[in-house]
């Protein structure tokens, strides 16, 4: 079974030792002796009354701007440090940090608390437990793109070391999230070809990523999911701002599709106007799901109860997740909609067969059948907790903390939900044409326990639902 990712883990758990700080008049030869003394390869500059990070000064700092510059180290070390500190709360979680350090081509992350004041520092290394040597060189050849071509062919060397590692029995969970973050790079270099082509509104914006990227679960063959938010100071500007955002959001989907990711089929992107809202209208969308839709009314609007910021102005996004877990928490007959398309369909277990298989095919289908269970429960359950995760695997984990499940049961479902996953994702590597069907007859005697004992998880968590809701 596949090991548990760490992609859902608080920032402020992962550093590594006691962070350092400076006052902006102190020498430089001062803070290397407390970075001498600590073992430590950076320190961090601050305000000294308010306690804000003003910059950051490292060891390649010292080495570039002082030694090789032949300054003196009896300057203070705001005269050399880096300003314009790149910082991230304290209760962002691992894959925000590890895209703004790509992103940033930075060795370290600040953390800050709530008021913004100074809570530690993150060195690369405490955010990856392993490094593949192909990834620094996948993340600079993304990030010099310069053409849609160049793009172009960057996003195909990722899926082909996506499928390279995928061939290698990688857990899901974990190559889930690589793959996130590679693919969210692309989705940000895309962005930023086609905003240098157009003059975009001077407001806040935030580009959403849905579904599966949403989740930080996307597989080898996935399409797009994605959506635009703009703040307005009045809602009669929205028609008029929508009209700016919308010919850049087209031109960011047809660059994304040239990389490799398929236009939505049901046109959930953020280049159709359904999808490129204001604040108010996205609230007013979630509002009417949940106020007067049915479970049928429901059933293609759960993708967008997963998403996440992907670019622009994050705050939009965390606020818009705030109201939504507030209010929908609070509206049983809405949650229970859900559970009841939840309930829809089970897993294909026979009693008397070990699995039910598509009369015409022979096959099952991992993904309506498989994973779809465990990502409709637990989005469930996220929406009931106010849980603000939006990972499957992170969402079940809180769950069980928060409902009191036995320990040993949440890691059954967990890893019941990883091993469907890495089954998905071997057979995209080998039959692209169905990439997520598979014959029970050409797995081995191992991989049918396994499947079979997974589809049982997944009943075990529906039957879960079931009970909450008294279905």
């Amino acid at each position: 079974m596949p090991a548990p990712s760490d992609a859902g883990m608080g920032l402020a758990a992962l550093q590594g030792r006691v962070p350092l700080d400076v006052a902006p008049e102190l020498s430089v030869r001062c803070a290397l002796r407390q970075m001498h003394r600590a073992r430590a390869d950076c320190v961090v500059v601050l305000d000294t009354a308010s306690r804000r990070p003003l910059g950051i000064l490292t060891l390649r700092d010292v080495l570039a701007r002082v030694v090789l510059a032949d300054e003196v180290l009896d300057q203070v070390v705001a005269g050399v440090m880096t300003g314009g500190v790149v910082a991230l709360p304290c209760d962002a979680d691992i894959h925000q940090a590890r895209l703004r350090l790509a992103s940033h081509a930075l060795r370290h992350l600040v953390l800050v608390d709530g008021a913004g004041r100074f809570a530690g520092v993150l060195a690369r290394g405490d955010l990856y437990a392993s490094r593949h040597g192909r990834d620094d060189d996948l993340v600079e050849r993304i990030q010099a793109a310069r053409s849609p071509a160049e793009l172009a062919a960057a996003a195909a060397s990722v899926r082909e070391a996506a499928a390279a590692r995928a061939e290698q029995g990688e857990g899901a969970e974990g190559l889930g999230t690589w793959i996130a973050i590679l693919n969210d790079l692309i989705a940000l270099a895309a962005i930023d070809l086609a905003e240098a082509d157009f003059d975009l509104p001077l407001v806040p914006w935030c580009w959403l990523a849905f579904g599966s990227e949403g989740r930080l679960e996307q597989t080898l063959a996935t399409d797009q999911d994605n959506g635009l938010i703009f703040a307005v100071s009045g809602e009669d500007e929205a028609d008029r701002l929508r009209a700016r955002f919308l010919p850049f959001a087209e031109r960011v989907n047809r660059l994304l599709d040239a990389c490799g990711f398929p236009l939505c089929k049901g046109g959930v992107m953020a280049g159709n106007p359904k999808w490129c809202l204001s604040e108010g209208e996205w609230r007013a969308r979630f509002a009417e799901w949940m106020r007067a839709a049915g479970a049928d009314d429901l059933l293609n609007a759960t993708i967008f109860f997963d998403f996440r910021p992907l670019a622009g102005d994050g705050s939009l996004a965390a606020a818009l997740q705030r109201w939504l877990l507030g209010n929908a928490a609070d509206n049983a007959l809405f949650l229970r909609f859900m559970a009841i398309n939840a309930l829809r369909g089970g897993p294909p277990l026979g009693r008397i067969r070990d699995f039910v298989v598509d009369r015409g095919s022979g096959l099952l289908d991992l993904k309506r059948d498989g994973s779809r269970p465990f990502v409709d429960a637990a989005r469930i359950y996220a929406l009931a907790l106010g849980l603000t995760s939006t990972s499957t695997a992170t969402r079940l984990r809180a769950a069980g903390g928060e409902l009191r499940w036995d320990e040993r049961e949440t890691c059954a479902l967990v890893d019941a939900f990883g091993f469907i996953q890495q089954l998905r994702l071997r057979q995209q590597r080998t039959t692209p044409g169905t990439p997520n069907q598979v014959s029970p007859g050409a797995l081995s005697a191992l991989d049918r326990a396994f499947l079979k004992e997974s589809f049982r998880q997944a009943r075990r968590l529906q039957q879960k639902l079931q009970t909450r809701y008294q279905l």
